[in-house]
């Protein structure tokens, strides 16, 4: 992407189904664990640069003994700056008595984060504050073990308010109002009282307390709290938690957006946003790995036992497309695959605009997101290539001298890379201007590869939020090579409507579609249109979020997507531009033959999957029109 948006937050979770005395005797290490959730992690780091965090729990410790150890961090090498925390453990260990780093048991007991059940966290944060406090793991304390309770997730919810009533109506006053507060007091909250419940049973049964202690870690229905707590949660989620005894969960929400994938053998249990990572970390196999099903909870008991339970009643699958497109690493089999096919579903349409001229057209991408479906073009073209030259010579054979026999047989597109993003620039001068300039050059390019005036340049980006990048950089750059015409293709949609369940993208006003929208609605005097969708947002949101449609909708009913391209390319081309600017974007339809199981596209259609994003769609309306820049839930 061109532009950074911040978005999806990822999880690693591990459970070691054997004592830690195993890991040390096959893999000569006791940091076995610690070393498995140290590579998740990493392998997830395009998950969240503004933040980590780690959690782990010791098991079966004595009264006294800590058994929770957390950390978190907000360096700039959040994941690197953790794990040096945790080695810092060590050191005098391996100086002094380095035999002691065998001993499995004395490092358990007197060494914080040697545990059977860790937790780690990548944060991006897509709103509020960005301290410390943000951080996952989120941590509930409470003297009895299995009240304890630790949490960390990718999500967002869109209903807040009413959550955060709902705590209130329960006796509870959470200390700010922000979903993961809200998550963690919920799920807290009946906690709490599945520990009552069962230490009730057991004192009519005449146990002392000490053997009530044992039987709840026992008989905590861990796949209950989880129904009870996310009965009206409304948003996207993949969350993992532990409890003080060990038993631990990860969640997935019932439409499937956000992404869970899980591994276990006789040795352990893993769970990632991510599949490749668990590939690379356990070096396992693509059909070992598994999806949490939506709406489920994969759950492992303190006694290793691991089910997937239903906790919601699924909804239409709607997995996040743009993880396929932009967020998760490219490197997972099907997501590679997947970038591909959106590059070459992409042809028709760029060969239609550069009217089949091969010989001066010269097609590039912008680093580095985009550079898989770029791949994918390329394929597409040599295809076309093919099917014409095969064409042309069972049409043409017999009148084709042997120049343009030649020609013919040469036939080739013409790809270089001509976009080049430099290291990150700074400038000591804080005026608009000089930081205007600055920004103009984040981008290089390579010259001498354009015939001036003559070729036509196609730049392939994975999407277009803002435009601002291409306004402010990469068209004026790639205009001083001289392209007759310059055309950004982008592999998504055109990006039209909020996102509500993790994205940074909540503002109607961060949308260059929605700004070519309202720019056309003035130019020819729909200017009413916007008052009338305005209106219908602000009666919508006394309704309740079940009952709400998305009315912004009609702001683009009056345009083909295609008048929306051409403003778009008008907005984004810098008053001083030589070459003519196209944009070309990709087909819903082409984006859902490239990635046929992930069908959330809600930022594209406006065809939220759950109640609550009608409801922020249309706030966000109102927030914009009545010039309140703050997110809609």
């Amino acid at each position: 992407m061109s532009e950074q948006i911040k978005h999806e937050c990822g999880i690693a979770f591990i459970r070691l189904l054997k004592p830690l005395s195993y890991y040390q005797e096959k893999y000569g290490t006791a940091l076995y664990g610690l070393n498995k959730l140290y590579l998740l992690m990493e392998k997830q780091h395009n998950r969240g640069q503004d933040g980590a965090g780690i959690a782990t729990i010791k098991l079966d410790m004595k009264p006294g003994s800590r058994y929770i150890s957390r950390y978190r961090s907000m360096a700039q090498n959040a994941v690197a700056d953790i794990f040096g925390y945790v080695q810092s453990k060590f050191v005098s260990i391996q100086e002094e008595t380095p035999e002691l780093m065998k001993d499995t048991e004395f490092l358990k007991q007197n060494v914080s984060f040697i545990g059977e059940v860790l937790l780690g966290h990548l944060r991006y944060g897509t709103h509020g504050k960005n301290s410390i406090e943000n951080c996952h793991p989120f941590l509930r304390q409470n003297n009895w073990m299995t009240r304890n309770l630790v949490i960390a997730g990718n999500f967002n919810m869109t209903n807040v308010d009413e959550l955060l009533e709902q705590l209130y109506e329960l006796g509870q006053h959470p200390k700010e109002k922000a979903d993961t507060v809200t998550v963690l007091e919920k799920i807290g909250h009946f906690l709490d009282d599945e520990n009552q419940t069962l230490f009730d049973e057991y004192k009519k049964e005449g146990l002392t307390n000490v053997e009530i202690t044992h039987k709840i870690s026992e008989g905590l229905n861990v796949a209950n709290i989880l129904r009870r707590s996310a009965k009206s949660w409304d948003g996207g989620y993949t969350m993992s938690g532990i409890v003080g005894n060990g038993d631990a969960f990860v969640m997935r929400d019932p439409a499937g957006i956000r992404p869970a994938f899980y591994y276990m053998d006789d040795e352990v249990v893993v769970a990632a946003s991510e599949r490749p990572a668990i590939q690379t970390a356990f070096k396992v196999q693509i059909k070992n790995v598994k999806e949490i099903k939506p709406g489920h909870a994969l759950i492992i008991k303190k006694d290793g036992t691991v089910t997937e339970e239903m906790f919601r009643e699924p909804l239409e699958k709607k997995a996040c497309s743009f993880e396929r497109i932009y967020f998760s690493r490219g490197s997972d089999a099907d997501i590679y695959k997947e970038r591909k096919k959106l590059g070459e579903l992409l042809c028709p349409q760029v060969l239609k605009t550069v009217n089949y001229d091969l010989k001066n057209t010269v097609f590039s991408f912008i680093p580095n997101t985009a550079e898989v479906s770029f791949y994918g073009m390329v394929d597409g073209l040599h295809k076309y290539i093919t099917d014409y030259q095969k064409e042309t010579l069972l049409k043409r054979k017999e009148v084709l001298d042997d120049a343009a026999l030649d020609e013919l047989l040469s036939m080739r597109p013409r790809v270089e890379k001509l976009a080049i993003k430099d290291v990150k620039l700074r400038t000591f001068i804080t005026s608009d201007a000089d930081r205007g300039e600055m920004v103009a050059h984040v981008y290089d390019t390579t010259y001498g590869v354009i015939k001036n005036h003559t070729d036509t340049l196609v730049a392939v980006d994975d999407s277009i939020v803002r435009g601002t990048t291409l306004k402010q950089s990469i068209i004026k750059i790639i205009d001083r090579l001289h392209p007759k015409k310059i055309i950004i293709v982008s592999s998504a949609p055109q990006i039209r409507y909020p996102d509500c369940y993790g994205i940074d993208m909540s503002k109607m006003g961060q949308f260059v579609a929605f700004d070519a929208a309202i720019q056309l609605l003035k130019q020819r005097g729909q200017e009413h249109i916007i008052e009338e969708v305005y209106q219908k947002c602000k009666a919508s949101l006394e309704l309740p979020k079940e009952e709400i449609v998305n009315h912004v909708k009609d702001i683009y009913k009056p345009f083909t997507p295609q008048e929306i391209s051409d403003q778009i390319a008008k907005i984004i081309t810098p008053a001083d531009t030589v070459a003519e600017v196209e944009v070309i974007y990709q087909t819903l339809e082409n984006l859902h033959e490239a990635c046929p199981n992930h069908l959330g596209d809600w930022y594209f259609s406006g065809d939220y999957p759950t109640p609550g994003g009608n409801k922020v769609v249309n706030k966000a309306f109102v927030n914009w029109k009545e010039g309140n820049n703050q997110r809609a839930y």
